[in-house]
């Protein structure tokens, strides 16, 4: 007789009631537990500073790689999949990213948030955890995303992570009306590098505010999706105006026109969040 995976390991403890399961039970397919699996809606936070970003990579380390290796140590086999609203760069943090988990459970909700925080590094929290629609996606779902971008205009001796620090004076109020530019559907090539996961650079931005406070620019630009650098080449573009090195009309330039110029003026990612998902 053919002997099982489970009987060739040894493992003595599970072998009696393995066997004793009926046929369907024990050789139970992958596909099979797939069906059955339960979809729960995460809203997480994290200071993306030690990160390369959101997404899993081989040789990095990465927000949804940490949370992965979170569920498979509390979930083993059971877990499926866990995918976010959208990426964000290396060093950008989040203030309300929004990801789904698949899994194979019968553990309430604040119990999985309970042992998730357990596992995870002190710069990454669950602030809320709670079962969903399994037509819900994290990122098909969402109708827009908010990122929110702080500079600030003096040395800070606790914010070097979370501001950019721009020794120029700014004139906040031609930033201010040149950020209007970029509102409505636009070709954001020349603000992005080319990325094989990004099927197009027309973007529709819903919304841009600035905003001053003390010594604090806070720029917050909400639209349908973002591409690659794209938030952090727009806030670069918009302290050259302030400056008084560029004007509306190279804004334009480069929003009909493809150009590699904004790429020189990315704004670093210490200063950006993703400040919130909407649904």
């Amino acid at each position: 007789m053919r002997k099982s995976k489970s009987w060739i390991k040894g493992e003595s403890k599970s072998k009696s009631k393995s066997w004793n399961k009926p046929e369907s039970s024990r050789f139970q397919t992958k596909a099979n537990k797939q069906k059955i699996f339960s979809r729960f809606k995460l809203i997480l936070e994290y200071e993306g500073t030690r990160y390369s970003g959101w997404q899993k990579q081989q040789n990095a380390r990465t927000v949804q790689g940490e949370l992965i290796k979170a569920c498979e140590q509390i979930f083993g086999d059971d877990f499926i999949d866990l995918q976010g609203s959208g990426r964000t760069d290396s060093g950008v943090h989040a203030l309300s990213q929004v990801a789904h988990l698949d899994i194979n459970t019968m553990l309430a909700p604040h119990i999985i948030k309970l042992k998730m925080n357990d596992l995870l590094p002190y710069d990454i929290n669950i602030l809320d955890l709670e079962k969903s629609n399994k037509n819900f996606h994290a990122r098909h779902s969402a109708k827009s995303r908010v990122y929110l971008y702080k500079i600030s205009t003096r040395r800070n001796a606790f914010e070097k992570n979370h501001i950019w620090w721009v020794k120029d004076k700014l004139d906040f109020e031609t930033m201010k009306k040149a950020s209007k530019l970029f509102i409505g559907m636009n070709d954001f090539s020349s603000f992005s590098d080319d990325d094989p996961e990004d099927k197009s650079t027309k973007v529709v931005i819903d919304d841009i505010e600035l905003n001053e406070k003390e010594d604090l620019i806070f720029i917050r630009i909400t639209g349908s999706h973002f591409i690659w650098k794209m938030v952090r080449r727009i806030v670069g573009i918009l302290v050259e105006v302030g400056r008084g090195k560029m004007s509306d009309k190279d804004i334009l330039f480069y929003l009909n026109n493809k150009s590699g110029e904004p790429a020189k003026y990315t704004a670093p990612p210490s200063g950006l969040f993703l400040e919130k998902v909407i649904y």
